[in-house]
């Protein structure tokens, strides 16, 4: 995937998930849960249709229907360009799944009887919503198990970089997604514990935005590692032993080394902000960060210059030989 193309995925992706932590502050019947997109707004829109008319009713099962037997579709689809393997069988487990999921997100009163009102439905529409997308998961982490068995090194160079493009979703999301809609809660929170000192939350607000960032910093920092290393793939398909290989794989280590004492940095410095204006502000959260996720993104940075530098000297160490 190109680079260009990445970057305004990642952008279109961290778009659409400030777009939805505000509809789900704005609209909380509507969007009640990340997990439960999109199951919860296709069962609404059907209930709606159903409830309609006699003819929208009977449009709402043709709908229901269709958009439960899809994978199903997918599996006979896949059944005439190949021969099926053992996970394609989760596909019929999907459709399974969807007929139960989007039937109590038209019906969502079931949740209560499921649950016997120990969850709430916003609890138990997730709950749901997360089965799919276990399977979903399930199903493309066997798959991707098999391709990578079968597949020669130049394959597996491909399917790296895709597996990373994947990881910098999953960042953008952790970052625009999940920060950010727990900076959207904290604020909420704050105001709601203040009702009538509105006008002395202006520091605890900046405070809470810092916050923010500190802990998204890492995320922010994969991202850009992960682009990094898209570069040094992309340099060792052309030539794995090239010069070229070897300056990739010492930005990665450099960009590494760099997030992790920025990142500790960043969280000493908040820290003492903190207390030097803990008079100033209503809300103090005090973190001590061990980054061991960046921490061993620098461990096999450095391990994967050595085997490139050396492979390198070995070979030319050879040529001169020969």
């Amino acid at each position: 995937m190109r680079r260009k193309v990445l970057v305004g995925l990642l952008s279109a992706e961290a778009i659409a998930c400030v777009l939805f932590c505000i509809l789900q502050t704005s609209f909380t019947g509507v969007f009640s849960a990340v997990m439960a997109f999109p199951f919860e707004q296709i069962g609404m829109g059907l209930r709606l249709l159903s409830l309609s008319s006699g003819s929208g009713n009977a449009a709402a099962i043709v709908i229901y229907i269709a958009v439960s037997l899809l994978p199903i579709a997918a599996l006979v689809v896949l059944r005439k360009k190949r021969k099926l393997c053992a996970e394609d069988g989760l596909l019929g487990l999907l459709s399974v799944v969807l007929f139960a999921v989007l039937y109590v997100m038209i019906n969502p009163g079931v949740i209560n009887t499921w649950t016997s009102g120990a969850a709430p439905q916003p609890v138990g529409k997730a709950i749901l919503g997360g089965m799919v997308y276990s399977v979903l998961a399930g199903y493309f982490i066997l798959r991707v198990l098999r391709l990578f068995s079968n597949s020669e090194t130049s394959m597996l160079v491909r399917y790296m970089s895709v597996m990373l493009s994947l990881l910098n979703a999953l960042f953008v999301y952790s970052i625009f997604g999940a920060g950010f809609n727990g900076l959207l809660n904290s604020i909420a929170e704050l105001r709601a514990g203040n009702v009538g000192n509105e006008h002395l939350l202006g520091a605890s607000y900046v405070f809470l935005v810092l916050q923010f960032v500190v802990d998204t910093l890492p995320g922010a920092f994969n991202i850009l590692v992960v682009f990094a290393l898209l570069r040094l793939l992309e340099e060792m398909r052309s030539d794995r032993y090239s010069a070229e290989t070897v300056t990739a794989t010492r930005r990665v280590s450099r960009l590494c080394s760099t997030a992790l004492v920025t990142m500790i940095i960043a969280n000493i410095g908040f820290n003492l902000l903190q207390l030097i204006f803990a008079k100033s502000i209503l809300v103090i959260n005090s973190s001590v960060q061990i980054p061991l996720f960046s921490i061993t993104f620098v461990l096999a940075a450095l391990l994967l210059i050595r085997l490139v530098t050396e492979n390198k000297q070995l070979k030319d160490d050879n040529d001169l030989f020969i």
